[in-house]
Parts: structure tokens; sequence; C-alpha cells
């Protein structure tokens, strides 16, 4: 009688492979289900791109011996693209600089929150300049050199913060950092829109 109660199945152990086999099978069901609606939903970093340059000023300005500044009045225009036919883009505490050199030439100008739509773009035209920036002297020569020559390489930087909306669900805020390089034709004396020399080209992180 002892023999065959020791061959005979434990009940308590037949449930407890029951449950785990279950929550087995409800663990791939959960990760085949979140995949397909990363692969359906996935969101996009937004796409950026210069479209035009207007410069009205772009000059030295001298402050207190020995320091150097610049003063500059400037509108760069910008599209930004969300490329995810499936997920809205939320852009969220914008502002936006011009360096030349990795040396900031403008103050941070603030642009205003926008939300795209999927497949969506906006167009912005942020405005730099009002106030004067110190700047390293060689930076200063550099920079005026270059605009005697005719041809300036600024780089253009929008920081921020993004989310994404993909479907019913939202991601949490990120950073948002670009950085978009652009050559443009600027000789002494040129006052409004100048030409893009190249296609700038930005790198977005977020």
């Amino acid at each position: 009688m002892a023999k065959n109660e020791a061959l005979s199945p434990n009940p308590t152990t037949s449930h407890f492979q029951l449950l785990c086999s279950a929550f087995s099978t409800l663990l791939i069901l959960a990760g085949i289900t979140a995949l397909v609606l990363y692969l359906i939903y996935r969101p996009s970093r937004p796409h950026f791109t210069v479209l035009g340059a207007a410069i009205y000023h772009l000059n030295k300005t001298t402050l207190a011996a020995p320091a150097i500044a610049i003063s500059s009045s400037m509108q760069f225009t910008v599209a930004i693209h969300n490329p995810n036919s499936r997920a809205s883009v939320q852009l969220d505490k914008l502002c936006a600089y011009l360096s030349y050199r990795d040396e900031p030439i403008t103050p941070s100008s603030s642009l205003p929150s926008l939300y795209e739509e999927a497949g969506g773009t906006v167009v912005v035209s942020p405005v730099f300049g009002a106030d004067i920036v110190p700047v390293s002297a060689e930076v200063e020569g550099e920079l005026m050199n270059d605009e005697s020559y005719g041809v300036v390489a600024l780089q253009l930087v929008i920081m921020g913060r993004v989310s994404y909306r993909p479907g019913p669900f939202r991601s949490g805020l990120v950073g948002l950092y670009v950085k978009c390089d652009v050559l443009v034709g600027l000789k002494k004396g040129t006052a409004g829109q100048v030409p893009l020399l190249a296609q700038p080209y930005c790198i977005v992180h977020a």
C-alpha cells in the first residue's frame, strides 16, 4: 500500500506545474503581442531640414577690452517631419541657437511646443540675435575671415524634449538634440536671404 502511494502523482505538484505552464504561456503571448505592437507602432525620430537662411547682420562688437563679442540678427527656416505613418510626435521645451566652430554666436531662442500627426510636417522660422554674445578671439577672427571670403559654415542647434504617441500608447519624454551643419554664402554688406551652398545635414539624437 505504501508502495502504491509513492508511485501515485502528487496533486499539489501537478497543480503547481500546471500553473507554471499557464504562466509561461501567458508570458510568451504577452511578449509576442508587445513585439507585434512595437513593429506596427514603433516611433521614428523626427527629421529636420534647413530650408533657408536670412542674415541681416553678423558683426564683431568690442566689449570692455580685451573682451570680444558677436552681434547678429538672423532667421532660419526649418522643416520638421514625422516619418512615422502610425505614431504622432509631441515636441516640448524647444530652444535653438547658432554656433560657429562649436562656440555659440547667438543667444538661445525659444520655440513653441509642436504636435505632429503621423506623417506630418511642421515648418518653423526661429529668429536669432538681439543680444551680443561673448566669443573667443580665435572664433571672432576666423568668422570674420570666412565672412570676407564669402563662405561661412554655421551650426544650427535645436534642443528640447520629445514624446511619441504610437496608436493608443504614449511614451515618456526623452531629450532631443539636433545639430545641422549649414554652409551659407555670406559677404560683408549682405543683408537678407543668403544662399545655402550645400544641402544642410542634420543629426538627430532622441
